[in-house]
């Protein structure tokens, strides 16, 4: 059950995290004052979620993994690029609401698959981004 517990918040910090960094890749790009004062607090929300989780994994005697320096790389290139070719307001917003959804998809994936999940906490992490994640997705469809 232990390693359930590791792999299913594992997903959840890999999710949080791919968030974050995706954020800090584009924030700087966007010119649209609201767009980016919306990524800025979306940024400091997955960071704080970021932080609790980490508190509740050290509590509990989780070992955090970081997303491999290969992942980040893709992602950073990948955005860098898609938002080089086309930095406008509404590509930007139209490129985070793609991530969020997916992000969406896979919490939501592994929260209906987490039958071995014995820590109930973690299914509340799971939940709580998980209705972040949907509260930015309307967020951001405002700026396309």
């Amino acid at each position: 059950m232990q390693n359930c517990n590791l792999e299913f918040i594992g997903e959840v910090m890999r999710n949080a995290s791919v968030a974050l960094l995706s954020i800090k890749n584009v924030i700087e790009k966007v010119d649209h004052a609201e767009l980016r004062a919306e990524l800025r607090s979306e940024y400091e929300k997955y960071d704080a979620f970021i932080e609790e989780l980490k508190s509740y994994m050290n509590e509990k005697g989780y070992e955090i993994k970081d997303v491999s320096k290969m992942k980040k790389m893709m992602m950073w290139s990948a955005i860098k690029m898609n938002v080089a070719v086309d930095d406008s307001r509404t590509h930007v917003a139209q490129i985070m609401v793609k991530g969020t959804v997916m992000g969406i998809t896979e919490l939501t994936k592994i929260l209906n698959e987490s039958h071995c999940v014995t820590d109930e906490k973690l299914k509340e992490f799971a939940s709580e981004l998980i209705h972040l994640e949907e509260e930015y997705e309307q967020n951001l469809k405002k700026f396309l």
